[in-house]
């Protein structure tokens, strides 16, 4: 996509008549509260902070930049059949941080999630009362299969007295639970936590709280199928703020009223113990989620790196897990450079006590391990930008990060690297050692999936191997229809290896012609093809084996993407990009001057809409470049990035 801009030379009326000719301009007003305060070309997320604001909530005035660009993917098990939870709760220092820019930041050290696999839910958690959880989160969460939920929390006296103002009456408590449902379906969230901290009046929490509850379950679930609403173990049935620890008879009430429950931290093994003969919990254990907080604030099992001894104790009795505030790994270590390195170590310790589902949608299956954030940007193994910055939305489909001892004291990890990328800011780097003892290959999982194959499927890798080693692919896969969530664990695997295309195959050709005939700049671009018939691919792994004489062999495998697609779609997308228009214009006189003019600068802040199939793209590239002026002399100007979209809207 390529904005056309004249030079801003000229005034204001000339350059608006120019644009009228190049765009359909739309006029509308720029709600403030959606862009950063020191800078208007930067959109923002936020939440709403009183009950008046969120009873005037209009789709009208709403956010269009913090909607989700990505829908919940497939995943296996669905998240229904899971027997055992995981639940993340992102609360830190306040929220909203670098992750409000929903174009992305620039920053030197962010944090950021990458563990997907492991959870089921993810929670962002401020204490705003409605906190809508940044697009950012929710497109990231999406691609791995991840539900998000936002926050409805009241806190304190002034949370006691909002609690009086909506749960007065059926009419009131139906007003509040509406928006919140329209607010989840128009951003594309898909639920809430609800956290009263406040005490109740009798009305209030022994009578209309649990009916809000049902009410506000019922309309998501109709409104958005698969839906959650999840209440936090505060207040009781009389309304008194008694955190109780479990799931008893004086919370059951709300728990009877929702999907699940949120326990608070300070449980012991007699609690669990005691919930697990409760009839209460009577098959919805899966519903009941025990909180640990990592801080280990309070009296509590574990915290902090000894997270996993919670864990431990809350699997044993088979109940699901909240897990709040992992943002320890970064907000309690003051090297923000080892961030990768603690967040690694932290989800490694709790991996035994974790499940791992699978990604399961159909092809294509693409993923360049962007983590959503790094040093620079690369794009095709170029450096396109030499800054720090942080993007969510970048993230692609995260592999399995571990360590693994070998036999004869050897090793192997997976880590992500942002020291060289091919596309984004990380690439997943494989290392270790062959011990001389270890005589077969060393076999590295990267993926573990659940994705229909097509009859015939292209597998393309990119990745630089360091020397004395061979690279191959393993592919396991099964019987696509033995893949059910009932049964998917017990499937026989068949192990293939895919044959290379040999350089000039028509079909390697015709990819590297579809992907810009790619310039791989010391990366080895490698294309075979499987045809299978009615084959799931469970597992991608990397065998790597050392070459000549046994040895000890240290290696590393930096690999930057893999791609599996269908032979059958392998073409240019026929649409074009289409009802491009501009609106939002912001115009800014006198800042700076031209190099070549004595006149100032007219900056021009906007915002671009246009369709296309999003699903067809992996980003939008955005352009700018100056078309010739008034003098014929001077030549139109070079193609300059302006940005990358990850939806059909930039500002």
């Amino acid at each position: 996509m390529v904005l056309n801009c004249p030079r801003m030379k000229t005034d204001f009326e000339e350059v608006q008549s120019v644009l009228s000719a190049l765009f359909r301009i739309l006029i509308s007003e720029l709600l403030a509260k959606h862009y950063d305060a020191e800078d208007t070309t930067e959109p923002i997320s936020c939440g709403l902070e009183t009950l008046d604001e969120l009873l005037s909530w209009k789709r009208s005035e709403a956010n269009p930049f913090n909607v989700a660009a990505v829908s919940l993917a497939r995943r296996e098990p669905p998240l229904a059949s899971s027997p055992r939870r995981t639940l993340v709760s992102h609360d830190m220092m306040g929220g909203y941080l670098d992750d409000r820019f929903v174009q992305g930041t620039d920053a030197e050290a962010p944090y950021a999630f990458y563990h997907w696999q492991y959870i089921d839910i993810f929670n962002y958690f401020t204490h705003k009362m409605v906190t809508i959880p940044p697009a950012v989160w929710t497109n990231a969460a999406h691609k791995h299969g991840v539900v998000v939920i936002g926050t409805f929390i009241t806190e304190w006296s002034d949370g006691a007295v909002t609690c009086e103002a909506f749960l007065k009456d059926e009419e009131s408590y139906r007003a509040v639970a509406d928006k919140l449902v329209q607010i989840s379906h128009y951003y594309g969230f898909d639920g809430w936590l609800v956290n009263i901290e406040n005490t109740l009046s009798v009305r209030g929490g022994g009578e209309n709280t649990p009916l809000f509850l049902r009410y506000l379950t019922d309309q998501m679930h109709e409104r958005m199928p698969g839906s959650l609403v999840l209440w936090y173990d505060s207040v009781i049935e009389k309304g008194h703020l008694q955190w109780q620890n479990e799931l008893n008879e004086s919370n059951r009430v709300f728990f009877d009223a929702c999907d699940g429950i949120f326990t608070n931290y300070n449980w012991t093994e007699q609690n669990l113990e005691w919930m697990g003969g409760y009839s209460g919990a009577e098959g919805r254990k899966a519903d009941v989620y025990i909180g640990v907080d990592v801080f280990a604030r309070g009296k509590v099992v574990g915290g902090m790196f000894e997270t996993n001894k919670a864990l431990e104790v809350i699997r044993k009795h088979n109940f699901s897990t909240a897990i709040f505030a992992p943002g320890w790994v970064y907000e309690a270590h003051d090297d923000k450079t080892e961030f990768r390195k603690n967040q690694d170590k932290f989800w490694a310790l709790l991996s035994d006590h974790l499940y791992v589902h699978r990604p399961a949608s159909p092809l294509p299956f693409i993923s360049s391990f962007c983590q959503g954030f790094g040093k620079a940007f690369y794009w095709r193994g170029q450096r396109e930008e030499k800054r720090g910055w942080f993007n969510l939305s970048t993230q692609e489909i995260q592999p399995l990060y571990y360590h693994t001892e070998l036999e004869g004291q050897g090793w192997l990890r997976s880590r992500g690297c942002p020291e060289d990328a091919w596309n984004g800011g990380c690439s997943l780097l494989l290392e270790g050692l062959i011990p001389a003892t270890h005589t077969s290959p060393v076999c590295a999982k990267v993926f573990s999936l659940n994705v229909p194959l097509a009859s015939k499927t292209l597998v393309a890798l990119i990745y630089k191997p360091s020397a004395g080693i061979t690279i191959s692919l393993e592919l396991k896969t099964t019987d696509a229809s033995l893949c059910t969530h009932l049964n998917a664990e017990d499937v026989k695997l068949t192990s293939l290896s895919p044959a290379l295309l040999a350089e000039g195959d028509q079909l390697a050709s015709h990819f590297s012609q579809l992907c810009g005939n790619l310039n791989p700049n010391g990366w080895t671009v490698r294309c075979s093809q499987l045809e299978l018939s009615g084959c799931a691919l469970r597992e991608v792994c990397f065998s790597i084996q050392r070459d000549g004489v046994p040895q000890d062999t240290p290696f590393t495998c930096r690999v930057g993407e893999i791609m599996l697609l269908d032979v059958a779609s392998m073409q240019v997308p026929p649409e074009q990009v289409k009802g491009l228009c501009i609106y939002d214009v912001v115009w800014l006189h006198g800042a700076g001057t031209s190099p070549d003019s004595t006149s100032p600068y007219l900056h021009l802040n906007a915002t671009l809409r246009w369709d296309y199939p999003p699903e067809l793209v992996r980003h939008f590239r955005v352009y700018w470049r100056r078309l010739r002026g008034p003098v014929p002399q001077v030549p139109e100007g070079q193609l300059t990035l302006v940005g990358r979209a990850y939806s059909n809207l930039f500002r």
